[in-house]
């Protein structure tokens, strides 16, 4: 077992021997049953994957992405 600390800005130093363990850089942390859980990503695209928008044009996505920006700037000035 190791212990960390955590720093003011949130950082803590992955001990060397797990981060060989890990052979990655990057990593997916999620919080479960009360506990912090840190996996290696291998592949950055998988775990994105569960983001991707399936079956729709680039034209399709980004006019979506418009439309929700607009609705979203509307939201928070309706009140002025």
């Amino acid at each position: 077992m190791f212990i960390a600390k955590i720093t003011k800005k949130g950082q803590i130093t992955i001990p060397a021997e797990i981060r060989r363990k890990l052979k990655t850089n990057i990593v997916e942390i999620e919080e479960k049953n009360g506990e912090i859980v840190i996996k290696p990503v291998k592949n950055l695209a998988g775990i994105l994957q569960k983001y991707a928008k399936k079956r729709k044009s680039i034209d399709e996505i980004l006019k979506e992405e418009k439309e929700a920006f607009a609705n979203a700037v509307k939201a928070k000035h309706s009140n002025y």
